[in-house]
């Protein structure tokens, strides 16, 4: 089991900063890919961004430029700087991640439990 812990959400103004914390921990062999999803009220979970193993990254156009995804494989965590947030941002951010049990074995996908971040303008 692959349990995720996220952090660093809270309350912030329009044009304001936040960082986001995602800590991996249980058993497994390896992660590849991990990212940061959120979820607004009425709208479906969609990608913000994701970082591989080696370090590729993906953005979500509506961040781009703003967001700054990293990680820190050492550490089994991965971090999400937020800048000039706006209302839009408004929403639940769950870390995911996709790790195997043993050396060439199948990946599989793993949630946490979400840390919220909402923008007051």
């Amino acid at each position: 089991q692959v349990q995720l812990v996220e952090s660093g959400g809270g309350l912030v103004q329009a044009g304001g900063s936040l960082r986001l914390s995602c800590v991996a921990s249980g058993t497994f062999f390896s992660i590849n890919t991990m990212g940061w999803y959120r979820q607004a009220p009425g709208k479906q979970r969609a990608l913000v961004a994701s970082i591989t193993s080696l370090g590729s990254t993906q953005y979500a156009d509506s961040v781009k430029g703003r967001f700054t995804i990293s990680r820190d494989n050492a550490k089994n965590t991965v971090y999400l700087q937020m800048n000039s947030l706006n209302a839009e941002d408004t929403a639940a951010y769950y870390c995911n991640c996709d790790a195997n049990r043993y050396s060439g074995g199948y990946y599989s996908s793993h949630w946490g439990q979400g840390t919220q971040v909402t923008v007051s303008s």
